[in-house]
């Protein structure tokens, strides 16, 4: 892949640091939107008289366009400049964000969605570009670390804020706030950002971006939609298919091609693909939290929207301190130690939040989450800055859209599959229970008193009975996320220990 050429800071710089604040802001605002959505989904069916299927597509609109546009993102980067790219993705994310403040109607809604999705797909993938070169070899583990902070931090605040907005303000306003943080964001990325062209023109590689943009598309729609549309209907299955077969021509492709959309050199490096399926891992069960923890707090135990993102707040603010404190530790000892035990904590808290019941006192589910994040703090930025580190230069912007491909695939599929799994558990566990009180056997004094009160006795009988049914869901799913965690312990125990090595060569960069 071509690139121009610039030099990579030395070692005894420190004027990174102001640029990375540059950068967090970018990366912040588009994650945050990822997460902030969710929680006024019910309000904006309201207010834009949808279905509930039709709602959905606000969200997986979204999904399905950063799918499209995240492995554009290096190409463009080549071809018009990664400083360049960046400011146009802030002016562009904060456009569409007032558009989708001021959208009339679902129709708008969804339209202007997926036009938000395109900077929003970018913004992620250019930051950590440009993170790659500006900041000094051994500085990396230091910088992600400040860095995740707008990666990891910006889905667990979301909640919150999102709580906040639609309950005591407007829902509108989740997207209007991007506006102002935009503004900022451009003005500073203009003033602080080195201002270097390209010199190469690499040519589009259309072959390719349209066999991974259909295949991506097909995969994240068929994981979206399986529920509703039923996993071995024709549709699905035909979208798996199809999807899967574009994604086999799409490396046959890259293969062939001299400038390929995405350079597949970098699974030629043992370190990038371990730590891929170690983000894998860690997404998903990131992003399990970040969906079924509000859904049982506010249908099980009844929380208002802010009630529940506050439940959140400990685990966040867990994050906020150890993210940094990651990145030295990284740069101190390498990755492997930190990968391990971020595991095997994720995956106890992961065991703990499996205990839950419908009358768990929220102080345990807020220190249960806290453990658990002490987890994903310590390991999440080591998996993704061990693999992106462990690539030449000249790679890392292809390094860094898989990840963000990684990351937007794992998340979906989790939110996927783990619904798909609670929803068919759930109708299994009612239907279990419920023959035990038709079966012929003595009839429990619990339910014999609930049948003296009729109907009212009966209401509340089967009001009990869901909450403990859906709490159960909800709890097998963080079993599953226990197991892949102590499958990530096992991975990570593969990792490098140490220092990295500064191989000393050249490197050959384009902002």
């Amino acid at each position: 892949m071509s690139t121009a050429t610039a030099q990579r800071p030395s070692g005894t710089q420190t004027n990174w640091i102001v640029p990375l604040s540059v950068l967090i802001v970018g990366s912040f605002m588009s994650v945050l939107d990822t997460s902030i959505v969710n929680v006024a989904i019910p309000r904006m069916q309201v207010d834009l008289n949808a279905s509930t299927d039709d709602i959905e597509w606000v969200v997986t609109g979204y999904t399905l366009a950063l799918g499209v546009i995240v492995p554009l993102t290096g190409w463009l980067g080549l071809r018009i400049g990664q400083t360049r790219l960046y400011i146009l993705a802030m002016i562009g994310f904060a456009l569409a964000s007032a558009l989708c403040g001021l959208a009339w109607d679902l129709d708008t809604m969804i339209i202007f969605r997926v036009i938000q999705a395109i900077p929003g797909g970018v913004l992620p993938v250019v930051t950590l570009i440009i993170l790659y070169q500006i900041v000094p070899r051994e500085k990396i583990g230091t910088a992600m670390g400040i860095y995740g902070l707008g990666i990891v931090v910006a889905p667990a605040v979301g909640p919150t804020l999102g709580g906040f907005l639609v309950e005591y303000v407007d829902w509108r306003l989740i997207f209007f706030i991007n506006v102002p943080i935009g503004i900022v964001g451009t003005t500073l990325a203009i003033i602080v950002f080195p201002r270097i062209h390209p010199t190469t023109w690499p040519r589009f590689d259309f072959g390719g971006f349209v066999t991974i943009a259909y295949g991506l598309f097909a995969m994240l729609l068929a994981f979206s939609e399986g529920e509703d549309w039923g996993w071995t209907g024709y549709r699905i299955l035909g979208l798996f298919v199809s999807g899967a077969f574009s994604l086999a021509l799409f490396v046959i492709i890259e293969l062939e091609v001299d400038t390929p959309l995405l350079d597949l050199r970098i699974f030629s490096s043992p370190a990038y693909t371990q730590s891929l399926l170690l983000l894998g891992i860690g997404v998903t069960g990131l992003f399990s939290a970040l969906y079924f923890l509000p859904q049982y707090l506010q249908r099980v135990q009844g929380l208002q929207e802010l009630d529940s993102g506050l439940v959140l707040v400990p685990g966040a603010l867990v994050l906020v301190v150890l993210m940094p404190i990651a990145g030295r530790i990284y740069d101190k000892i390498g990755p492997r130690y930190p990968i391990a035990i971020g595991m095997a904590i994720m995956g106890y808290g992961s065991y703990l939040l499996a205990q839950m019941t419908p009358t768990t006192p929220r102080i345990d589910i807020e220190m249960w989450l806290a453990i658990r994040n002490v987890g994903i703090g310590l390991s999440m930025m080591p998996i993704i800055t061990a693999g992106v580190s462990s690539l030449p230069t000249a790679l890392t912007a292809a390094g860094s859209a898989m990840n963000n491909v990684m990351q937007r695939v794992a998340s979906s599929v989790a939110v996927a599959v783990f619904g798909s799994m609670n929803t068919s558990q759930g109708a299994q566990l009612m239907a279990d229970r419920s023959l035990l009180v038709g079966s012929g056997a003595q009839t429990p004094p619990a339910i014999a008193a609930a049948q003296s009160q009729g109907r009212a006795g009966l209401t509340g009988m089967y009001t009990e009975l869901t909450k403990a049914v859906t709490t159960q869901t909800y709890a097998n799913a963080f079993y599953v996320v226990a197991l892949m965690c102590a499958g990530g312990v096992l991975l990570g125990l593969t990792m490098r220990s140490g220092k990295a090595r500064n191989s000393g060569v050249k490197a050959h960069v384009e902002v």
